[in-house]
């Protein structure tokens, strides 16, 4: 049922975001008097078609490889690469009949709405849900580390101060955010008193996939007792009890959370003796660490500091502008960081496995949203890609046309449009495989 759940999230997803980008070429040929043969949501391949109508002079149909979509337009070069109609004489309402500029704003229709339902949908987060975030500066116990964390030389209970000289105040917004994870960010953290910098490396992001973490340090989180027991698991065993205080593994003190995981990791496969205090009464449980280094307890922490901030209707325009940029900043740095060598490309990028697993099996309608958000900015970057077949080869297409005084050549632009189609299926084909090698 859960993968049934991130399947149906991801469909449902691509299918609003396609249906709207797709909507921004038909509403901007239509404008300019341009007609539209077919409209269709996912390819219908080799002819093949769940679903189609007809309704005045444009065919409108879902088909069965849900890989994108697609508007036929008369009298341009596409992905249909249908170049008999190209043959006959020029009609009034094709195309490649209107001046440059209009067949311009066609082509750029698509990704003017992905922006603006990027925009829209970060606006409407922003005004329902507000910001949230755990207050760094109030951190009392530092960060624990994860595995990236240590090896890049953090320990725990360092209290990381600034990136890259600017006051580190929200903890998953500055500590973790695009600044830091990029790679190259310096850190200013306090150890026992003393400050000292360390630097992100340029390739931490590899070492994310690698590790498929989300970050490289948690906030440090003090125990305070047993929440829930799993039924069958290793803890009933021991006869563990909600409310038990656990207090040393093997007789090492674990006060924190990160302290009673690292030791339980440090124990798979072995037996196991967990002090617990219950009732004021201090009890040794033995048992044994199962292979996924758990022995099946929930735990209750201590509260973490909050930093939370509403927004009116109006003020939650920029705010929601200012996110939605921030996907496309992202992603141009990204691919500098993959162009230069820092980041793996088979670490990067994903493809629609990866996408699913990022919706997950439960739906969460802030998560889902979200996503969406900021899937139709990344959509907007990619398809402004100077790729022919892409929006982005279009465009530039037509901006040399317009500075050169002439079109292009039919010829040259069906070549062009067989290119990037296999450059399209080339980097499908590439991020498909790298998902099922990954998962």
């Amino acid at each position: 049922m859960g993968t049934l759940v991130m399947i149906g999230q991801v469909i449902l997803g691509l299918s609003i975001l396609i249906i709207l980008h797709e909507l921004g070429h038909f509403l901007a040929a239509r404008a300019f008097g341009i007609k539209v043969e077919k409209f269709y949501l996912f390819f219908d391949a080799w002819g093949v078609k769940l679903f189609k109508f007809n309704y005045k002079g444009c065919e409108y149909g879902i088909g069965w490889l849900p890989l994108g979509g697609y508007v036929k337009i008369a009298g341009m070069i596409d992905e249909s690469m249908d170049t008999e109609q190209l043959k006959q004489e020029p009609q009034p309402w094709e195309f490649r009949s209107k001046p440059a500029w209009q067949r311009l704003i066609v082509m750029l229709g698509g990704i003017i709405v992905n922006v603006i339902v990027g925009i829209v949908v970060f606006w409407m987060l922003a005004f329902a849900y507000g910001d949230s975030d755990v207050d760094n500066s109030k951190l009392a116990y530092g960060v624990a580390p994860g595995i990236i964390g240590k090896e890049i030389g953090i320990q725990a209970g360092d209290r990381i101060l600034t990136v890259n000289g600017t006051p580190a105040v929200a903890f998953n917004t500055d500590v973790l955010g695009a600044e830091v994870m990029m790679g190259g960010a310096v850190l200013t953290i306090e150890r026992e008193g003393e400050q000292r910098e360390i630097r992100v490396p340029s390739d931490i992001l590899n070492k994310v996939a690698d590790h498929k973490a989300l970050g490289f340090a948690e906030p440090r989180r003090k125990m305070k007792s047993v929440g829930k027991i799993e039924k069958g698991s290793e803890a009933e065993r021991m006869q563990f009890q909600v409310g038990d205080s656990i207090l040393s593994v093997n007789g090492t003190p674990t006060v924190f959370f990160d302290q009673f995981s690292d030791e339980i990791k440090e124990n798979v496969n072995k037996p196991v003796n967990i002090s617990v205090m219950r009732d004021g009464q201090e009890l040794t449980l033995a048992g044994r660490v199962d292979s996924t280094a758990t022995v099946g307890v929930s735990l209750i922490t201590e509260d973490l500091p909050i930093i939370a901030h509403t927004y009116g209707f109006l003020e939650s325009l920029p705010i929601g502008t200012k996110r939605a940029f921030e996907v496309i900043t992202v992603n141009i740095k990204g691919f500098g960081k993959i162009f230069k060598g820092d980041v793996r490309a088979d670490k990067a990028l994903s493809g629609p496995v990866g996408i699913a697993k990022m919706f997950g099996t439960e739906v969460n309608w802030l998560r889902f949203w979200s996503l969406v958000g900021m899937l139709s900015m990344a959509l907007a970057f990619m398809n402004l890609l100077p790729i022919p077949a892409l929006d982005g080869g279009h465009v530039l297409f037509l901006l040399v046309e317009m500075i050169q005084g002439k079109p292009l050549s039919d010829n040259f632009l069906e070549k062009a449009q067989m290119v990037g189609f296999f450059i399209l299926i080339a980097l499908m084909l590439f991020t498909l495989g790298n998902d099922i090698i990954k998962w």
